[in-house]
């Protein structure tokens, strides 16, 4: 997780809930991966303890030790994950999202079928391997946050209507009504189709797309976790400037040779000039020249009933604390707002929003830091 601080250590586990084997182990040290594992017996006594209550109809969801915060979570009685963190005061609430997310990217990459319905341990582990590079970056340091905040990181072109234009058409043309524009794994602009998409492949569709190493095309099969768990689609993306890729989401129908170059010159050949305008945006969110405060060092902006969000630690170039300080703290200062105002439990982009707050935007401020969430009266 982009939060770890220097010396952090997060350990995921993976078990079968029935049996308690061991499905894999994945770990990060300072936001990068790491080889170091758990001993067997300390991976056993962890699922042991939570078996335990269960035969007990105690349910166990977080433990905290001198320097190490545990957090336990079973998904449809068929799979375990426990998540393990030594960062200095982190939240459950921070742990159990990533543990959602992490559950979320195993049905993306290998069904829900295979999650719920284990008949060949070793099998499922050699499938789950396709899931490593994805589940990794939830675990390093990502410059996204849509794995805390439930909702879609985006940027903001400086020409977006054009781009909305040539996106309609292109999709209209290619006969699909999910198709998406992205950079560095955040939304430029999107289809009304792909705007429907359910969570958590909402967030996962860009994340994963934003994981994966260049390439000028791809074919990818992946279920959604919410609109179909057990059937695959294909997702094929096609990179029309390094870092910035087009995405569509579709059946059988195109094919991947379908796409030529004929049908991207004509969409996007004129638009090449606001094409690169986006690429800064990757890490920026917002557009050069854009208003904003010089005290402002990081600023995050959520729309819960689009669930759409805006993040970004760099509006107005280098300033100390450093950018991955900055984005520390900037989701530290989210979950403390979050877990202030809202009962524990409640999703942000959950209809169950409290009514008794007022106004209808809750905002706070540290240290130059900006958070803003707004949900319409």
């Amino acid at each position: 997780m982009g939060e770890e601080g220097p010396g952090g250590t997060v350990h995921l586990l993976c078990l079968a809930a029935s049996s308690g084997v061991p499905l894999f182990c994945r770990s990060s040290r300072g936001g990068a991966p790491t080889r170091q594992q758990l001993p067997f017996s300390v991976i056993g006594a962890l699922n042991g303890v939570h078996m335990f209550g269960q035969n007990l109809e105690v349910q166990l969801s977080s433990a905290r030790t001198e320097d190490t915060t545990i957090v336990w979570k079973s998904f449809h009685d068929s799979i375990t994950l426990i998540v393990l963190s030594s960062e200095e005061g982190i939240s459950e609430l921070r742990l159990e999202r990533l543990l959602q997310m992490i559950f979320g990217a195993m049905v993306l990459l290998v069904g829900l079928e295979e999650l719920t319905n284990i008949r060949n341990v070793e099998r499922l582990k050699k499938e789950l391997r396709a899931s490593y590079h994805l589940i990794d970056s939830f675990l390093g340091d990502s410059e996204l946050i849509g794995d805390l905040t439930q909702c879609v990181d985006c940027v903001t072109p400086p020409e977006g209507s054009l781009l909305q234009e040539a996106l309609a058409g292109f999709a209209e043309a290619t006969g699909t009504a999910f198709v998406s524009l992205m950079v560095s794994g955040r939304v430029v602009a999107a289809t009304e189709g792909w705007w429907r998409l359910g969570m958590p492949e909402a967030v996962l569709l860009p994340w994963l797309v934003g994981s994966l190493p260049p390439q000028a095309a791809r074919d990818y099969p992946v279920y959604l976790p919410h609109g179909s768990p057990t059937v695959p689609h294909r997702l094929l993306t096609l990179t029309l400037l390094p870092g910035l890729e087009l995405c569509l989401l579709c059946g059988p129908r195109p094919s991947l040779s379908q796409l030529d170059a004929q049908l991207l010159e004509r969409w996007w050949q004129p638009l090449l000039d606001p094409l690169r305008a986006c690429l800064p945006l990757g890490s920026r969110a917002l557009p050069d020249g854009f208003p904003l405060h010089t005290d402002i060092l990081g600023l995050l902006l959520l729309h819960l009933e689009l669930k759409r969000c805006l993040f970004t630690v760099e509006p107005l170039g280098d300033k100390e604390p450093s950018p991955e300080q900055r984005r520390r703290l900037l989701r530290n200062f989210y979950t403390l707002v979050t877990t202030t105002h809202f009962p524990p439990g409640l999703s942000l982009c959950s209809p169950g929003w409290p009514r008794t707050l007022d106004p209808p935007a809750v905002a706070g401020q540290l240290l130059g830091l900006q958070v803003c969430i707004i949900k319409p009266s």
